[in-house]
């Protein structure tokens, strides 16, 4: 009898370990999405400072000019001062180190990379710096359930469920995008399909959510007109919107490593000098062009609203795409998600203006190409096409473009693989375990 009642007793004590992990993701989601709001809001202050700061000593012409550089140049040093001393694997996006715990090729960083993402991430990214917040948001996010976990004893295979859903909390709250948050974790951070994992991960979304939404509203990121469903021969554009797309960011992430590999080899350099030129420069454009600095939320709603002319669209796409590689080498915390989605829309909308002379009867409008520029520029770097569509999808409500969106990136997928260039996350990861 007593062998016959073991099944049970484990199934039983199994179950109680599922809903334990259960309430401990809704909890963990609750705080990643608090932490990852509030965040979110602290940026939205400091890039109305900095607008505020650059038109008030606009007024003083060179002496303010200076103080804007320099001001700008001292939040980035100091930016790479907290990582530097503090927490190094808080550099950067975040991501690449979250996907090294979760395989078991580093351990967790002490849990002062919480405030130092967070604080640096606001001093480098209010600088005007073109990163993302979902990069110290999903990392926070990570860090935060994983220290849940450890507080309620949970095992090492919980608390890597729990560091994982935190993960996409902090991706969920960073662009009101619980599903893609999700999906995210699944596609791109553990690439399987785990119960465990998956439930923990869809309750912290939810828990993320909930919170955040209470703090930053419910409206999609972007606004973007409702669109009818494509015609069957618009697909030819989608698909050729894909290949530029793919072949753009063979370019990017090449541009990206290639920035990373220079400040390597300027080792004699203080890591804080490094950052401090960067901060000069792009406080020098801040000056001049304020609106081209930051994250690129703006930039992208514009090209989404097509209130930019050709020539201006392409004059930005141009300085954005060596911007974003030449902040990530700052060494500061920030992601890669808002600038190439950036990208993304400003490929759509220009090859919208370009192909509509020649073949106007099937070529859709440059908000659809723009909003599928952005799934397709992110497939193509991350290489999680399912991410990126659905991520694009909760951001601007455009559910009536899911079939552009699938050629788009069937083909922003498949011309960097053939190209041999491997996702920007593994380079990184690499990069990282390098490194060490």
């Amino acid at each position: 009898m007593s062998m016959a009642a073991e099944p049970g007793a484990d199934q039983t004590e199994a179950q109680s370990g599922l809903v334990t992990l259960g309430l401990l993701s809704l909890l963990a989601g609750a705080v990643a999405g608090l932490v990852a709001a509030l965040f979110r809001l602290a940026l939205d202050h400091a890039d109305s400072f900095r607008n505020a700061l650059v038109a008030w000593a606009q007024g003083w012409q060179l002496a303010g000019l200076l103080f804007v550089v320099a001001g700008c140049a001292a939040a980035v040093a100091v930016a790479a001062l907290l990582v530097r001393r503090y927490s190094p694997y808080a550099s950067g996006s975040g991501i690449p180190h979250v996907e090294a715990v979760l395989k078991g090729e580093l351990r967790q960083a002490p849990y002062r990379l919480i405030w130092v993402k967070f604080f640096g991430g606001l001093l480098a990214i209010g600088s005007g710096l073109a990163l993302g917040r979902e990069g110290p948001s999903v990392q926070m996010g990570a860090s935060l359930a994983n220290l849940l976990g450890e507080a309620f004893r949970r095992n090492g295979d919980d608390c890597k469920a729990l560091l994982a859903a935190g993960a996409g909390a902090g991706l969920a709250t960073a662009f009101n995008a619980p599903i893609g948050g999700a999906v995210f974790v699944l596609e791109e951070l553990t690439r399987r399909f785990d119960t465990r994992i998956t439930i923990a991960t869809l309750g912290a979304s939810a828990g993320a959510i909930g919170v955040a939404r209470v703090l930053l509203g419910d409206t999609p990121d972007f606004h973007v007109e409702q669109m009818p469903y494509p015609g069957f021969g618009t697909l030819f554009i989608y698909l050729a919107l894909g290949i530029i797309a793919g072949c753009l960011v063979v370019g990017y992430n090449r541009a990206i490593l290639a920035t990373l590999a220079v400040a390597e080899r300027l080792r004699g350099w203080p890591v804080e000098a490094r950052a401090a030129v960067v901060g000069a420069v792009v406080g020098l454009l801040a000056w001049f062009l304020p609106a081209l600095v930051g994250g690129g939320d703006p930039i992208t709603q514009r090209a989404l609203s097509s209130t930019e002319t050709v020539a201006s669209v392409s004059a930005i796409f141009l300085l954005r795409f060596a911007l974003g590689p030449l902040s990530y080498a700052a060494g500061t915390p920030g992601g890669l998600f808002a600038p190439i989605l950036v990208l993304g829309a400003q490929s759509g909308f220009l090859l919208a203006n370009f192909s509509y002379p020649w073949f106007p009867l099937i070529t859709p409008s440059s908000t659809a190409l723009a909003v599928v520029g952005m799934a397709a520029f992110f497939t193509a770097v991350v290489r999680a096409p399912l991410t990126g569509i659905i991520l694009v999808i909760e951001m601007t409500a455009s559910f009536t473009l899911l079939l552009p969106m699938l050629g788009a990136c069937f083909a922003a997928m498949l011309v960097p693989t053939l190209l041999r260039s491997a996702p920007i996350y593994d380079s990184l990861r690499e990069r990282t375990l390098k490194l060490r």
